[in-house]
């Protein structure tokens, strides 16, 4: 049975389908749920001399986008009776799947969740995978929950929490 799972969220519909999904496995394992989101910032360069270092200015949409879609996982914790912490994570240009990798490490779940889109071809190789780059790097078992760019809202098995 698990007892800590780590969801990643976003804000994105897959992003949401996987905190359903491990808000129900939660539900049925009596486990506790950490939503994470990790905020990107965007490197800026800061002439210091000779030497450039990266800027600390936070992106204002990143951070809001971030404290909503924590806020969604906190309305669904409670709405579903499941015991959930929230917490957003500077990544400055670090990988979104190291970032995840290392939360992963200091929560010590047993399983992590995460949307992804399913991209393939092409564009998997054009954008990435974070996911793909997530399963690398722990051995932590991870639920990835698939979600397509062109599917409804009402479809896909979300509960609406």
């Amino acid at each position: 049975m698990y007892k800590r799972i780590l969801a990643a969220v976003d804000g994105s519909r897959g992003a949401r389908l996987a905190l359903d999904e491990a808000v129900k496995i939660a539900q049925a394992s009596k486990a506790e749920v950490f939503a994470v989101c990790v905020v990107e910032h965007v490197a800026q360069l800061v002439d210091v001399g000779a030497v450039y270092a990266p800027g600390g200015g936070a992106d204002a949409a990143a951070v809001d986008a971030a404290t909503e879609a924590l806020e969604e996982a906190k309305a669904c914790f409670a709405a579903s009776g499941v015991a959930g912490t929230t917490r957003a994570v500077d990544a400055y240009g670090e990988p979104v799947a190291s970032v995840l990798a290392r939360v992963a490490d200091e929560y010590e779940p047993d399983l992590i969740v995460m949307g992804t889109h399913g991209r393939h071809g092409v564009r998997r190789v054009l954008l990435g995978s974070v996911a793909e780059s997530l399963l690398r790097a722990t051995s932590i078992p991870v639920l990835l929950v698939r979600h397509q760019a062109g599917e409804e809202a009402g479809k896909g098995g979300g509960s609406g929490h």
